[in-house]
């Protein structure tokens, strides 16, 4: 584990940022030239958005498949960090999901039942926006079916394979064998106000400043060669430690993601993105920042989402857009350093429900992670990560090690690949 204690993060962080900032005796002007070279990053997604453009790649699965995705378009994948995937599913097996869902929900009476979590979730309790009304379920059939699907796995291998995933020698993870990392349900009606989040980042805090591994990570930036920075270099990410929180994921995501259930876009209550993986850059020189007291990391907290502040960082703000209308069976991908919000109110007029499935390859840590999150499945425990809230334990109909095809049981650990 993490070698922080939570009530001397104020001195470590002190310490930490004296360290950095006798590294870097050209910050100011370093941070200069980041502030410039983002803002015209930052300005090209603010005219496109305003154009009622779209700046997020778009790749259709059977591209995948068929290996026809450009190099340019690889490139443009790696500057924004995120992409949305079009029929990685068939629509009515998507659609077929949703309406089983809504079924299992009814049928075990959820809204009823729902005991009071043993450890409260404060994860995003310093985010805008109320608690996110997610639905506490991990286990049911189709969640299961949606992530070992062979074409989720496929295209699950092929944003592993933006990374850099080997050096000298060293695999930092395998691309193409995946953990199965158990997440939630997205369930949000129209004229929902409650699920709202407003610009944050997961996988870490102030980890980012404080772990050796992140320190490692971000080594380029921390030591004023920021130019060489590779958001998709792989050495070290998959050996970082967290400070343990309920909802703080101890995993290596190498991509968030969700898939559709229902028709979702703009204004239909969905995901936001700031689509930039330099932005990580300006976000851990901020608080270096001779304006920035102390014992402050501007919107990092421990045991909390990175918050991202209009106070610290007003020059990402221009660049929060929403994702494009997407259809069910399509899937969405963010890189793990990307900053992403919810909209605040559902002003569509049906449901927006997803699935939320990560890319997690293969790689000790994962294999660790599938360890604790193994009994909890066959348990119907709530997944290792979140908090106990265990809704599943004697709900019909959920999940068991018989639905699962092979595949699916090497993903969960249960055979060995």
């Amino acid at each position: 584990m993490l070698n922080l204690r939570i009530d001397n993060i104020g001195e470590s962080i002190k310490t930490t940022k004296r360290a950095m900032r006798a590294k870097l005796p050209d910050l100011k002007k370093i941070m200069a030239e980041v502030e410039e070279d983002l803002k015209r990053e930052v300005d090209v997604i603010a005219t496109a958005r305003a154009k009622g453009g779209n700046v997020v790649p778009i790749i259709e699965y059977q591209d995948i498949v068929d290996e026809k995705i450009p190099e340019s378009l690889k490139a443009d994948l790696r500057r924004r960090g995120v992409a949305v995937v079009r029929g990685v599913y068939p629509r009515a097996e998507a659609e077929a999901w949703n309406d089983e869902l809504g079924q299992y929900l009814e049928k075990n009476r959820y809204s009823e039942r729902r005991p009071a979590p043993q450890v409260k979730d404060e994860y995003f309790s310093k985010l805008k926006s109320d608690k996110p009304q997610i639905f506490g379920i991990y286990w049911s059939k189709p969640q299961m079916a949606a992530r070992t699907h062979p074409h989720s796995a496929r295209t699950r291998a092929f944003m592993n394979r933006l990374w850099k995933y080997e050096t000298n020698g060293k695999k930092h993870f395998d691309p193409d064998r995946e953990t199965l990392y158990a997440d939630r349900i997205r369930r949000r009606q129209p004229g929902d106000k409650t699920l709202g989040l407003s610009p944050h980042m997961d996988a870490g805090s102030v980890e980012r400043w404080l772990d050796d591994e992140y320190q490692h990570v971000f080594r380029h930036v921390f030591s004023g060669n920021w130019r060489a920075y590779d958001p998709f270099d792989g050495a070290g990410r998959a050996e970082t430690d967290e400070i343990p929180s309920p909802a703080v994921c101890s995993a290596f995501r190498s991509f968030q993601g969700w898939t559709a259930l229902t028709p979702q876009g703009p204004k239909d209550g969905t995901l936001q993105v700031m689509p930039l993986t330099k932005a990580m850059v300006y976000l851990l020189l901020r608080p270096l920042m001779d304006d920035v007291p102390e014992d402050v990391l501007c919107g990092a907290e421990p045991a909390r989402a990175f918050s991202i502040e209009p106070e610290w960082h007003p020059l990402l703000t221009p660049a929060l857009c929403s994702i494009p209308k997407v259809e069910p069976g399509d899937t969405v991908w963010w890189h793990t350093d990307i900053v992403h919000s919810v909209e605040d109110v559902h002003r569509g007029t049906g449901y927006s429900n997803v699935i939320y499935i990560a890319a997690a390859p293969y790689c000790a840590k994962n294999a660790a992670y599938l360890e604790k999150q193994k009994p909890t499945f066959l348990a119907g425990r709530s997944a290792p990560d979140f908090s106990a809230e265990d809704y599943e334990v004697d709900f019909e109909g959920r999940a068991t090690p018989d639905d699962l095809t092979e595949l699916g049981k090497k993903q969960m650990g249960l055979i060995p690949w």
